[in-house]
């Protein structure tokens, strides 16, 4: 139970469920028999879904079944079958068409893609194509309008059946030979098969250029309208406005109104002038009352001498006054809203459309000196945080006032240690701070200052709340400790490293230790050798008038 579709791409084959769908495949085997789907056009072909066909007028609406040919039109259309359910799972299943009131005529499709679920239950399914996907194939990639037709024409050209269960009813006609086609279809048709599509053929050179013309304005008006300069491709310039250029910036509009108004009455003469200066721009509108005055007085006064200047005169082709009414309608002018305002007004050219070089840095510089710079929004935020003092509960407040003032005199000669310690600009600054008594005295001096201020903290503490001051916890007291502990090591690496660094101070020291041991030896041996007052009063001058000897030697020594 099979039947050809001779398509002109190609043949397909299709094998019907017989079983399944028996209505079904009677009434599409004798509309088969009978030539009815002889020329007919696949007239909706949806890329990936399904090309319809089985309307002998090609546009979709027409087609009658089988059994209208037997009992007339009241049995147009038959009743669908239902039951079993058969799905559209695979390419190339073969549908008849619901008409909308789950009934079917002579039409009916294929499809073009997988799984089509929602088609289920919708369309009746009663075959499926056997041979011919490559012919899908080419349907599928056909070339279709807005309305799903393809331009170029795919007709089933005839159809054979390869096998028939079903006997032919009483009274159906079979004709001996397949029929020519009907003028419907002939006119249903927009490029035939076959056809060869040649515009150039039978024309000559000059009706191939004014036609490459015609296309590359149609071009041009298509761009201007998708700029927005153009409100319709169809619209066109006014016929009684002159466009005259190539002016002396002498010229007024008086001037040139008294030359024009000899060809006829001018509504309106204007000489295009700059929007900041006020200097002619060189070129003028002038618009006449009748289109037979605008084109006389376009071919006398083209090349004319006017203030010593040739002129060029040519058709307005602006149409930025112009109302376009719509396709027939024609063109109106916009109404002026004030009459003492030019008609025609160059247009501000003021935007800077021009590019910035990547590498100048000068434009850059000017523009930022120009502009006041940006407020960043996060940093102001941050400051008003700043300014807005974080609300404290009571017993924080009070546990801040009850503190030690003694405390607070630690944190800032801590802060001082920290900034004494920072090295210094300069390097001689570097050398006297590193110099061991400057650095003995300033600790010294700072170790007196806390103590006192300790001292003095506590006892203020304790007059003005007239009651003990509160003991430091034992973290607090582990933190001094090792904050002292960490001064002692830092005093003596600088001691160290005093040492190290300076050489004058290495002498002085060797020349005291030399001193401070000949002093020991000398008062040892004489309190041993001697004895009595005198013994030792002379002991002692000879001792002093020795280090007087000892020390200019030492220093003699040192100086050389």
């Amino acid at each position: 139970m099979s039947v050809i579709l001779e398509t002109t791409l190609g043949d397909i084959t299709v094998d019907l469920y017989t079983k399944e769908r028996p209505r079904t495949c009677l009434n599409f085997l004798k509309l088969s028999k009978v030539k009815y789907y002889n020329y007919c056009l696949f007239h909706s072909v949806q890329e990936n879904f399904m090309a319809q066909t089985g309307d002998p007028l090609g546009l979709g609406r027409g087609g009658e079944s089988m059994f209208s040919m037997l009992y007339g039109d009241q049995a147009k259309f038959f009743e669908a079958e239902t039951t079993p359910k058969l799905k559209h799972q695979k390419i190339g299943t073969l549908s008849m068409v619901n008409n909308g009131s789950n009934m079917h005529g002579s039409q009916f499709f294929l499809t073009l893609g997988e799984d089509l679920d929602y088609l289920d239950g919708v369309h009746t399914v009663f075959g499926e194509v056997a041979e011919g996907h490559d012919v899908l194939t080419k349907i599928n990639e056909a070339i279709c309008d807005g309305e799903n037709r393809p331009y170029v024409d795919i007709r089933i050209n005839h159809t054979i059946i390869l096998d028939d269960p079903f006997d032919d009813p009483s009274g159906l006609e079979i004709p001996d030979r397949s029929p020519g086609p009907t003028k419907q279809q002939i006119e249903a048709g927009r490029i035939a098969p076959d056809e060869v599509i040649d515009a150039k053929a039978g024309k000559t050179n000059e009706e191939l250029d004014e036609m490459i013309k015609d296309k590359e304005a149609k071009a041009r008006t298509q761009i201007l309208e998708m700029v927005g300069d153009l409100p319709d491709t169809e619209v066109a310039p006014p016929d009684t406005v002159l466009f005259v250029c190539k002016l002396n910036p002498v010229t007024t509009d008086e001037d040139l109104e008294i030359i024009f108004s000899r060809f006829g009455k001018i509504d309106s003469c204007e000489v295009i002038r700059d929007h900041k200066t006020g200097e002619s721009l060189q070129y003028a509108f002038i618009e006449f009352n009748k289109a037979e005055d605008c084109e006389s007085a376009y071919f006398k006064m083209d090349n004319v001498l006017i203030d010593d200047r040739r002129i060029h005169v040519d058709f307005s082709q602006s149409v930025s006054k112009l109302k376009w009414n719509g396709k027939g309608k024609g063109v109106e002018h916009f109404p002026d809203e004030s009459k003492g305002k030019p008609r025609y007004v160059l247009k501000d050219t003021r935007r800077d459309d021009t590019y910035q070089l990547v590498g100048s840095n000068e434009d850059a510089d000017k523009e930022q000196q120009g502009k006041r710079p940006k407020r960043n929004e996060d940093e102001d935020a941050d400051k008003e945080q700043q300014g807005k003092r974080p609300k404290r509960d009571e017993d924080e407040e009070r546990s801040r006032r009850e503190k030690p003032r003694g405390y607070r005199h630690e944190r800032s000669s801590r802060k001082d240690k920290r900034n004494s310690r920072s090295p210094s600009k300069s390097g001689r600054r570097d050398r006297g701070s590193r110099s061991p008594l400057r650095l003995g005295r300033r600790r010294s001096q700072e170790r007196r200052r806390s103590r006192s201020l300790e001292r003095g903290g506590r006892n203020r503490g304790s007059h003005s709340s007239g009651r003990r001051p509160e003991r430091r916890s034992r973290s607090h007291e582990r933190r001094s400790r090792n904050k002292r502990s960490q001064d002692r090591r830092r005093s003596h690496s600088y001691e160290r490293g005093s040492r190290n660094t300076s050489r004058r101070s290495r002498e002085r020291k060797r020349s005291r230790s030399i001193e401070k041991s000949s002093r020991y030896r000398r008062r040892s041996s004489s309190s041993s050798e001697r004895g009595g007052w005198d013994k030792k009063r002379k002991s002692q001058s000879s001792d002093s008038s020795h280090d007087r000897r000892s020390s200019s030697h030492g220093r003699e020594k040192a100086k050389s």
